[in-house]
């Protein structure tokens, strides 16, 4: 009765232990009473699988470490590739460092041959040592990693750190099949050294995890800074167009009133009437003409439904007055300009006749709501809920754009809605007007 009351509880510290370690590598999907059954399951399904397999430990490691990813999966927004590689990692960082403080309990007394075959006290005293360490080394990796995003690392960087974990379990249990009976001090002590290599290597490679994730996070930043400068060069171009434009067109409607004047003056009535209706067609062409009392808005509208007509894109607006939004002008332009390229870009690879652009800019009900409702002909790809790829984009830019807009519209408190169906593309904003988001310290 002990033995099972000792092997219950050194298996939910283990299932405890788990459960920060894929913390650090993803986003808690559900919380609350969600997260007792997600323990039971894990606490159940290792329970079962280290009493099937106790004698058969291959198969015992492979099992449970497929436990430990479904159940890592399920617990946190990762990939499926993802959750295969961490549940094989914790179970290789697991195993080292059962192997370790069984190592230590050659040298210190005398404990069973086998891992975990009878819990006396000193077999105990040594399992409990090896959670520690397993406790340790997951606190010193969250300390290392919580506060990177390894989501910057794709799926094959992950399946490239697999043989890890394999190599460390191969090498244990061939040790353990080797060295079943350890009797000599140079035997005990090549254990030790084996046993100390193994957890030497696991720590490798959570700093090369480490290193990887800062250089990708560095080049991630790197491409998010273009984007941004791209994104306030085309601003600051585009305002200085409008500018130009305003000031030719000052100067028409000048020539435009002196000539009506002259032919006032000469009565001649005919010729006014039709040189009226000329500057009337004019009008009804003339492109800049969306107002919504924010001069930074009205530059990115303008120019992009310039360039969204010269396409062929039939564009629809609904806009109001956006003169009491609060948002800083380099985050609207980052929103505005990622949507809408991206969306003219979609539509331009639509037929003829098929370029549709819908977009709702709009303050009401203390919330600026952000709509952007496009036509594409080719499939998007999700990951995650995430879009992953796209043919209508073939640069990595529109990815990077994207997240950089989730980024922005996180920082400010609001919330948004990615869908599509078969020829159209959704993306709706809504932020709180007041909230100033907070400066980035980073």
């Amino acid at each position: 009765m002990s033995d099972l009351v000792s092997e219950i509880l050194i298996i939910f510290i283990e299932v405890l232990c788990s459960k920060i370690f894929c913390e650090i590598f993803g986003k808690i999907r559900y919380r609350g009473w969600i997260n007792v059954v997600q323990l039971m399951v894990l606490e159940i399904s290792a329970f079962i699988a280290a009493r099937t397999f106790s004698n058969v430990l291959i198969i015992k490691q492979i099992i449970v470490a497929s436990i430990y990813a479904g159940v890592m999966l399920w617990h946190v927004k990762i990939s499926i590739r993802k959750s295969f590689v961490l549940g094989w990692l914790y179970q290789a960082m697991m195993l080292s460092t059962d192997y370790f403080a069984y190592s230590i309990g050659k040298e210190l007394c005398s404990v069973d041959e086998t891992i975990g075959k009878r819990y006396n006290l000193e077999n105990i005293l040594m399992i409990l040592l090896g959670k520690a360490i397993l406790f340790l080394g997951i606190i010193i990796i969250r300390r290392k990693l919580g506060k990177k995003s390894v989501e910057v690392l794709c799926d094959t960087d992950w399946l490239k750190l697999l043989i890890f974990p394999i190599f460390t379990i191969v090498i244990i249990i061939s040790m353990l099949s080797f060295f079943k009976y350890v009797e000599t001090p140079e035997q005990i002590m090549l254990v030790f050294v084996g046993a100390f290599g193994m957890v030497g290597m696991n720590i490798i490679v959570f700093y090369l995890i480490n290193d990887i994730v800062e250089k990708e996070t560095q080049l991630y930043e790197h491409k998010i800074f273009q984007l941004q400068v791209k994104s306030q060069s085309k601003m600051y171009l585009s305002i200085s167009e409008n500018f130009d434009r305003q000031k030719k067109k000052t100067h028409e409607y000048k020539n435009q009133i002196d000539c009506i004047e002259r032919l006032l003056k000469g009565r001649q009535y005919s010729k006014l009437e039709e040189y009226v209706k000329t500057l009337h067609g004019k009008l009804d062409k003339e492109l800049d003409a969306i107002d919504t009392n924010n001069i930074i808005v009205n530059a990115i509208l303008n120019t992009k439904y310039q360039e969204a007509d010269a396409n062929g894109i039939v564009v629809v607006l609904r806009v109001n007055d956006l003169s009491g939004m609060w948002i800083k002008d380099e985050d609207i332009v980052t929103i505005l300009s990622n949507l809408l390229d991206n969306a003219i870009e979609a539509c331009k690879k639509c037929d003829i006749g098929k370029r549709i652009l819908k977009l709702k800019l709009v303050n009401e009900d203390g919330m600026v709501k952000i709509g952007v409702k496009n036509t594409f002909s080719n499939p998007i790809v999700y990951e995650n809920g995430e879009i992953k790829s796209t043919k209508l984009v073939q640069t990595e830019e529109h990815g990077v754009g994207i997240k950089n807009i989730i980024e922005v519209i996180e920082r400010y408190g609001g919330s948004y809605i990615i869908k599509n169906d078969d020829h159209e593309f959704y993306f709706s904003i809504i932020m709180p007007v007041g909230y100033e988001a907070p400066y980035m310290s980073d």
